[in-house]
């Protein structure tokens, strides 16, 4: 497991600053397909974060305008907003619409992937720092809810799967 962070240039606009965290768990190649459906279901839905996440006291989904949201109670008593994109069988990709986090333009992917024999858990994002904050403490500030969640989710993993945890990532960032 790994943190990565990162500018990535976009042509001549400016800076755009992205995290991600990753665990890869290396797996028989029979098996591969059933643990990813398994971690999916553990960790996939989009309102079950309140079950792995640290940070998250709960989360409630809904829709406004056919549009799904899910807004996260923070133990410290914050709350954030964020708004599904889109949703596959194995990821889904959602923006923050309203949060304390110093960040703006925040758009995230998290899946559950499996190759031959190992099954990635993989959550990024990229970002720009909010108004009157600095880049430093947007990426501390993302870097620390990713490594959390992940290391969360790792501590959750179940025990079959736990002993094949690699601790490798290769902490790419996405464009």
């Amino acid at each position: 497991m790994i943190a990565s962070a990162a500018w990535v240039t976009e042509g001549a606009s400016a800076a755009k600053l992205s995290s991600s965290e990753k665990i890869e768990i290396k797996v028989d190649r029979k098996a591969a397909k059933d643990n990813s459906k398994l971690l999916w279901e553990r960790f996939g839905n989009f309102c079950q974060i309140a079950e792995w996440h640290p940070a998250v006291r709960s989360c409630t989904e809904g829709k406004e305008d056919g549009v799904v949201y899910r807004t996260l109670s923070l133990e410290d008593g914050g709350k954030i907003k964020e708004r599904l994109l889109s949703l596959s069988p194995s990821g889904y990709r959602y923006a923050i619409v309203e949060s304390p986090l110093p960040v703006k333009n925040y758009e995230a992917n998290f899946s559950v992937n499996s190759t031959n024999d190992e099954l990635d858990i993989v959550w990024s994002a990229s970002y720009d720092a909010a108004d009157g904050k600095t880049d430093r403490d947007a990426r501390a500030a993302i870097d620390s809810v990713f490594k959390s969640g992940i290391t969360s989710i790792k501590s959750k993993l179940p025990d079959g799967l736990k002993d094949h945890v690699t601790g490798k990532a290769d902490g790419a960032v996405k464009n």
